[in-house]
């Protein structure tokens, strides 16, 4: 798990949309919806970040049921922490901005 590293804000968006299993285009409303529209997925960009989370074993794909074509994807616990480090990454990011904008 890379500790210092940033998430890029579409990563970050798709871990944080499968916090509960979800299928791509489910991914791809919920990250449009709390981006206020400014991080639109297209489906190429999806599945190739989608294929690199799992790789690195931050999401895993459920079993498919029999008759359906449809892919659902969920974090992982490893996953999790590598939100949860993000998160607190962000928060410090924003916390240090309005100290200095407060003239702290």
């Amino acid at each position: 798990m890379a500790d210092s590293l940033a998430l890029t804000e579409a990563t970050y968006y798709i871990l944080l949309s499968l916090v509960s299993p979800r299928h791509g285009y489910g991914i791809m409303q919920l990250t449009e919806e709390l981006s206020g529209g400014r991080v639109r997925l297209a489906a190429g960009t999806l599945y190739g970040a989608l294929n690199a989370l799992c790789a690195k074993g931050w999401i895993i794909q459920l079993p498919a049921e029999d008759d359906s074509r449809r892919k659902e994807y969920k974090l992982t616990a490893t996953g999790l922490k590598v939100l949860n480090k993000e998160v607190a990454r962000l928060r410090e990011l924003a916390d240090n901005g309005e100290k200095i904008l407060r003239g702290e």
